[in-house]
């Protein structure tokens, strides 16, 4: 069986809930769509705007708030936000992965060890079994040290330490200063068999979110090496199905998934910075074509809020006093503005009430975008 380049990317808005908005509480949502990314406050929320049908964000703060979405470092060792359900198998897949990467030199030069490391997780998890500052959480590391923990003593302990972030602030549910807490689910295993199980129940979901996906997609979203992708894919043998992509790849998905055939029609949108359908696979033109790519991820690793026209990122967007300025990368129709300009007056609404000009801070990326046609879609 085949797929075309038009039926991969329709395949994932259909599952990424970006062919239309589904009637979903916040919770389940964040569990069919599998994870979201959330470096940026404000992402998760402009996320589910995109994808569910009146979406209501006190539904997410409740799901924070009750741990039924956390938001933890996870996958490709950043902040996603993840179902409950799904938090446990996705931290021990990522175990050798975060192990490998914290307790290096940037936390041996600290003058602690990996063993060190191990011998402070559970009784971190203990103190954080309330949330934490910052602060408290280093006041804490220096009492067991007996002195003030040196740089990357912190830094890598937090991270290896499958601590949740906790709720904070207004106006999302978090700020821009973190506090921790400890999973209520328990301790987490750590052994190679079962990281080994945990990463074929990732690669499941992560198919069922963004498939089909080859085993370079699966190790780019997982950051795990394409051997143990490869691996795991094997295991999963009598799970999954192959397919030969549009340029005659391998790739993989789950047996009766929903695969569009690529001619359903896909409305504007504009999408979250950070927004998992950019950034799920090594293949990134399945949504974000080529010679865009270096104008929407930054060097430093900033993703802009993008505007998603038949499918495919067509510009950028951000929040400004009296609307929603967009930035077309190529001519658009009169149609598809107007379109544009419904969906960026039923954004205003939403950001209206929590933060009306949402990623201000990231303003200086415009000033630095090639030639584009600007428009401000009014909020009114």
């Amino acid at each position: 069986m085949d797929i075309t380049a038009r039926g991969l990317n329709r395949s994932t808005l259909a599952r990424q809930l970006l062919l239309r908005r589904e009637p979903l509480d916040a919770a389940r949502g964040v569990r069919r769509v599998v994870a979201l990314q959330a470096q940026q406050p404000a992402s998760p929320y402009i996320a589910l705007w995109n994808r569910l049908a009146d979406f209501d964000p006190a539904g997410l703060d409740a799901a924070f708030a009750d741990h039924a979405v956390v938001k933890a470092t996870l996958m490709r060792l950043t902040l996603h936000a993840v179902h409950a359900e799904d938090h446990p198998a996705f931290r021990e897949a990522m175990h050798p992965v975060v192990r490998a990467s914290r307790l290096g030199r940037r936390f041996t030069d600290s003058g602690l060890t990996a063993g060190d490391a191990d011998e402070l997780v559970p009784q971190l998890l203990e103190f954080a079994r309330r949330p934490r500052t910052t602060a408290e959480c280093e006041a804490w590391l220096g009492e067991r040290l007996g002195a003030p923990p040196k740089p990357g003593a912190w830094w890598g302990l937090r991270q290896y330490t499958p601590l949740l972030h906790a709720p904070t602030a207004p106006p999302w549910s978090f700020g821009h200063r973190p506090s921790y807490v400890a999973p209520c689910t328990g301790p987490l295993r750590t052994d190679a068999e079962s990281s080994a199980a945990s990463l074929r129940t990732l690669i499941t979901r992560y198919l069922s979110g963004f498939g089909p996906a080859s085993v370079a997609d699966v190790a780019q979203f997982a950051m795990v090496a394409r051997t143990r992708a490869r691996a795991a894919l094997a295991e999963l043998a009598g799970e999954v199905e192959r397919l030969e992509g549009p340029e005659g790849e391998e790739l993989f998905d789950l047996p009766g998934a929903p695969r569009p055939d690529g001619a359903e029609p896909a409305p504007p949108r504009l999408m979250a910075m950070w927004d998992s359908v950019l950034l799920a696979y090594a293949d990134r033109g399945r949504v974000l074509p080529s010679a865009y790519r270096r104008v929407v991820i930054r060097a430093n690793g900033d993703v802009l809020p993008t505007l998603l026209v038949d499918g495919y990122v067509a510009g950028v967007w951000r929040p400004v006093a009296g609307g929603i300025e967009a930035a077309a990368f190529h001519p658009l129709p009169d149609e598809v503005w107007e379109r544009l300009a419904v969906e960026a007056r039923s954004l205003v609404a939403f950001l209206a009430a929590r933060e009306p000009e949402a990623y201000r801070r990231y303003g200086h990326w415009w000033s630095r975008l090639p030639g584009a046609t600007v428009r401000l879609l009014p909020g009114g």
